[in-house]
């Protein structure tokens, strides 16, 4: 039986100068943790391309292209089958490997690489000779150029030759690690996740912040939360959870502040709790998922008042973009569903009737000096319920 194996092409770390090995050692880690829980994989990196070749008959190649696909720092990737350096071999190999696809297609073309300057034909007679072959094998496909309905690609290495069909699109990025570690604040709506996956996909390591506050907020909210981050942690490999006590803080906030400014007293002490675990874990950074003007939390001047009180820089990749584009994103993670289910998290509780919109930072923080928070701050951080996102799976 031939030897079927991933060909993976990397993104922009290409681009990487000097630094680019340390990218693609990353990646080829992530790519291992993604891969283990289906078997044994040798995962290799040579002229420009990752090969990952199964080490067991039984491995599901269809599931371990679906996480390939999911692993940030591929720009594509294909199944493709080894075949001798010889054309016959190749011209037989690409006629049986790819059978039902060609005898479905009605046009298509060849292409070849040959990185391997020792073989005796050159990328256009290996087109030719393969495309020949192609056409007397299956009289149903006529030769297109330009927009053929399948495209046979021959590739001629040092080590080997592989014959594969169309590739696929990989999730882009940079490897998940290579851009440092921050602490997401992520609740149970459509935004926080997305911006979770925006930035791993930038090669941050994730850690996640939530915040729970019962009665008002059941488990089955806290739950949802943990789905959504099982859906991130596809893409951003595993996180830590960690779930902060809140009900004391939002009734102290309720009772002794005044009602307009609820909400951005409340988002002041999750960023400062936030950041308080974010440096205890390592985190550089906090990740939000505010919007400009989305709602009255979101507006310039709630936002700086948001800013003042963190500990580390706040970043905010949601910041310019509408609904539509959150949630299109929110549906490819297939995130969407969880996010719309009808269990709120503590953002909604105390919600005040007509909010502040245009704070100013010294009355806020004027609203605030009648209270000790920093025991309370300091008790919620200590006492959060960690949670691991994603180890089972990886």
């Amino acid at each position: 039986m031939k030897q079927e194996l991933i060909l993976i092409k990397v993104g922009e770390i290409a681009l990487k100068g000097l630094n680019r090995r340390t990218f693609e050692d990353v990646l080829m880690k992530n790519i291992k943790r993604h891969l283990a829980p289906l078997g044994k994989f040798e995962v290799r990196s040579a002229q420009s391309t990752i090969y990952v070749r199964p080490l067991e008959e039984d491995v599901d190649l269809d599931d371990a292209c679906e996480r390939v696909g999911k692993v940030f720092g591929i720009a594509a990737y294909s199944r493709a089958c080894m075949a001798k350096k010889d054309m016959d071999d190749i011209n037989r190999t690409a006629a049986e490997y790819l059978k039902e696809a060609l005898e479905e297609a009605s046009t298509f073309k060849v292409e070849a690489k040959r990185s391997d300057k020792a073989f005796p034909l050159k990328s256009p007679a290996i087109c030719a000779e393969t495309g020949g072959y192609l056409l007397e094998r299956f009289p149903n496909l006529s030769v297109d150029v330009h927009e053929p309905d399948i495209t046979v690609t021959v590739e001629i290495r040092d080590f080997g030759a592989y014959v594969r069909g169309e590739a696929e699109r990989g999730a882009g990025g940079i490897p998940v690690g290579t851009g440092g570690k921050a602490a997401v604040l992520i609740s149970g709506g459509i935004d926080s996740p997305v911006a979770a996956w925006m930035m791993a996909k930038r090669g941050v390591e994730l850690t996640a912040v939530h915040f729970a506050s019962p009665p008002y907020t059941s488990e089955r909210a806290e739950e949802k939360v943990k789905e959504l981050l099982a859906r991130v942690s596809e893409y951003s490999g595993r996180m830590r959870l960690f779930t902060v006590p809140f009900t004391k803080i939002q009734e102290t906030i309720q009772a002794r502040c005044p009602e307009e400014l609820f909400t951005i007293i409340m988002r002041r002490m999750m960023i400062k709790i936030a950041s308080h675990i974010g440096m205890r874990e390592g985190c550089a950074a906090l990740i939000t998922g505010e919007s400009l003007g989305q709602v009255a939390s979101q507006t310039i001047h709630a936002i700086a008042c948001t800013d003042a009180a963190a500990g580390l820089p706040v970043f905010r990749p949601l910041i310019g973009m509408d609904k539509e584009e959150i949630v299109r994103i929110s549906r490819k993670i297939e995130a969407f569903d969880i996010s719309i289910q009808p269990y709120e998290d503590c953002c909604t509780v105390f919600t005040p009737k007509h909010p502040r919109t245009r704070p100013v930072l010294k009355f806020v923080e004027l609203a605030e000096s009648g209270v000790e928070w920093e025991e309370m701050l300091r008790e919620a951080a200590d006492q959060a319920v960690m949670t691991k996102i994603g180890y089972a799976k990886e």
